[in-house]
C-alpha cells in the first residue's frame, strides 16, 4: 500500500536536506517541534495543512511545489506497484507535462525564480 504520509516526509526531507539545513533549524522556523517534524518526515505523522504551509514557509518552498513532486512520487510508485501485480504487461513510461515556455511580464527580473528542470522550462522575459 502507498502511503502519502510517506511519500510527502521522504520529499520534505530531501528539500531540507538540499539546502544543507538541520531538522532543529527547521524546526524551529517553522514553529513545529523536532520530534513531530522528525515523524513527519519519516511518515509516521499526518501534517495538517496549516502544519505544510509553516514547513514549506521554513523552506521557502511553494507548497504547490512541494505538492507537484509529491505527485510525481505518488505516480512512479502506482506504476512500480501495478508492474509488480502484473509483470507480463508493459509499464508505459511516465510522462509529465513539459511547460514549453513561460512569459514573465511586470515583475522585476531579480524577483522571478523558476524551479524546475533546465531543459523543461524556457523563461523568456516580455
Amino acid at each position: 500500500m502507498i502511503l502519502l504520509r510517506r511519500l510527502l516526509g521522504d520529499v520534505l526531507r530531501r528539500q531540507r536536506q538540499r539546502q544543507g539545513r538541520t531538522l532543529r533549524e527547521v524546526s524551529s522556523s517553522a514553529r513545529v517541534s523536532l520530534g513531530y517534524l522528525s515523524e513527519v518526515e519519516r511518515g509516521q505523522k499526518e501534517a495538517s495543512s496549516e502544519l505544510l504551509s509553516a514547513i514549506c514557509d521554513a523552506l521557502d518552498v511553494r507548497m504547490s511545489e512541494l505538492m507537484r513532486e509529491v505527485s510525481d512520487e505518488l505516480a512512479l510508485a502506482e506504476l512500480a506497484a501495478s508492474a509488480a501485480a502484473v509483470p507480463s504487461e508493459p509499464v508505459p513510461a511516465p510522462v509529465r507535462p513539459m511547460l514549453n515556455s513561460v512569459s514573465v511580464t511586470g515583475v522585476p527580473p531579480e524577483r522571478v525564480t523558476i524551479k524546475a528542470p533546465a531543459e523543461a522550462v524556457d523563461v523568456v522575459a516580455a
